[in-house]
């Protein structure tokens, strides 16, 4: 008898004895877009960075031994399998392919393009692209379509289980969860999700036998989900500070302005505070950030500990010494991270369900409150740095001439013969699914018609790599030197 988490969208004949959870491990590690992870931008590329940076591949790896190893302390404590260490490392490998060249920037274009000029209401999040990804892009013997994961594995590769489409009443029942909020005009507001429209009738089926309420992570995803945020908050700082960019002085400006007058900036008011540009003014952003989207767990006196912390151990410490390429460099940056890793993976604990922005399983109140003022320093220190927001502009560039090109060269009737095989063919997958749909949410065949070419566009520029994508834009731009190196890739 199949377990309801074992089972496949497509039957297919398995091993007698064979481990389900295991053979979804092994499609995502030999699938092509997980391949391509390998050059797809984490943060910075490293041709920018002049040093070894994470791309998506590194980092997914890391994510999946710290997910593994949260896993099985979980069931260590509870005394029971409480979590299963295959499906979270399947889910960790899987959670960063449906992300598009250049890293979040790629991600912000594809979806503002998708939505104002392609008119999908859905628009481009990478998280719904793996989703899409793993259940109707990629290929496998067994399956028409997708790679005919179990249950279990697509359920938790699904950090923000709903779509764009998400009722108003469903959330009502549990209150917003992370990545949902209420604007000022009593709407909610769908920033992040996991499945578009197309797609979650699978995410439903997916969910049918798990052990999750509504809108909730299975335990399986709320690790994978806190294994990416440990990984992100320790593993950039690894890579700015190798880099040379984590600049000590204006960092520990930042640290001892807010230190020193605490008290003094808990007392000034809000708007005095978001205009305020000295050192300290971005540190206290944050902990009233934390405070009012997170009152469930946030505190003053873990945030005071968390920024101490911080401010000892990678300001004055790491960071007050210049990275020079030496064994000893090496060990002192290798003791940071595996401490903090350690740390925090020995801080994840099951929790009872009583906030909708808590997953099953979460950090300790201590940990959390480190992991965001980790964050920070990465945030403040490298993604608003004016060089790499010029480096991003030209990124944001090459993605939407790709885009509009394929557009226009799919609305050419002399030449639209000639369009990139793939194109067509994921063209006419997405028009099969809107075909498909109940018909409560079918489209006209008009409509249908223009979101598969819409989606199949955005699906096709989405699974490129960083060097493709730049390639491609150059190519279809005329440029000669560009003629053959795309070749038979498109």
């Amino acid at each position: 008898m199949t377990l309801p988490t074992a089972s496949r969208v497509y039957d297919e004949r398995e091993t007698e004895g064979a481990d389900p959870w295991s053979i979804d491990l092994e499609r995502i590690q030999f699938s092509p877009y997980f391949s391509r992870l390998s050059a797809v931008t984490q943060v910075v590329s490293p041709s920018i960075s002049g040093a070894p940076v994470h791309n998506r591949l590194t980092h997914s790896l890391k994510v999946s031994a710290i997910a593994r190893v949260v896993a099985l302390q979980l069931n260590t404590r509870a005394g029971r399998d409480v979590c299963n260490p295959t499906v979270v490392e399947a889910a960790a490998y899987a959670h960063d392919l449906g992300h598009p060249p250049f890293g979040h920037l790629g991600e912000t274009t594809l979806d503002r393009l998708a939505r104002t000029e392609l008119g999908l209401p859905d628009g481009f999040e990478g998280n719904a692209q793996t989703y899409r990804i793993l259940t109707a892009l990629d290929v496998v013997e067994n399956a028409p379509r997708g790679l005919n994961l179990t249950a279990a594995v697509r359920a938790a590769s699904a950090k923000y289980p709903w779509s764009p489409s998400v009722s108003a009443a469903e959330i009502e029942r549990i209150g917003p969860p992370r990545g949902i909020r209420r604007a000022s005009d009593g709407a909610y507001r769908v920033h992040k999700y996991s499945v578009y429209d197309l797609d979650v009738d699978d995410l439903d089926h997916a969910r049918e036998g798990m052990d999750a309420e509504p809108l909730r992570q299975t335990i399986e995803g709320a690790v994978m989900d806190l294994a990416d945020d440990i990984a992100y908050s320790v593993h950039d700082v690894d890579d700015f500070y190798r880099a040379g960019i984590l600049d000590h002085a204006p960092i520990a400006a930042e640290f001892r302005g807010w230190l020193d007058d605490v008290l003094e900036w808990r007392s000034r008011d809000d708007a005095e505070v978001r205009a305020e540009l000295v050192p300290g003014a971005a540190l206290e952003r944050l902990r009233r950030k934390m405070r009012r989207d997170d009152p469930w767990v946030a505190d003053d006196e873990a945030f005071l500990a968390a920024v101490s912390d911080v401010d000892a151990e990678l300001v004055t410490d790491l960071l007050a010494r210049p990275f020079d390429g030496s064994l000893t460099a090496e060990r002192r940056l290798a003791s940071f991270t595996d401490r903090w890793i350690r740390r925090f993976q020995e801080s994840a604990q099951l929790r009872p369900l009583d906030t909708p922005r808590s997953g099953p399983v979460a950090l300790s109140p201590w940990a959390w409150h480190h992991v965001e003022v980790l964050k920070f320093v990465h945030k403040r220190f490298v993604l608003s740095r004016p060089d790499l927001a010029i480096q991003q502009r030209g990124m944001s560039r090459i993605l939407a001439r790709s885009v509009r090109a394929l557009g226009e060269w799919l609305d050419d009737d002399l030449d639209r013969a000639r369009t990139p095989r793939r194109l067509r063919e994921l063209i006419a997958l997405a028009q099969e699914q809107y075909a498909a749909l109940p018909a409560g949410r079918r489209p006209t065949d008009a409509e249908a018609e223009t979101l598969a070419r819409s989606r199949g566009i955005v699906d096709y520029v989405a699974s490129l790599t960083d060097a493709q994508a730049f390639t491609l834009s150059e190519a279809i731009s005329g440029r000669a030197d560009r003629l053959w190196s795309l070749g038979q890739r498109l």
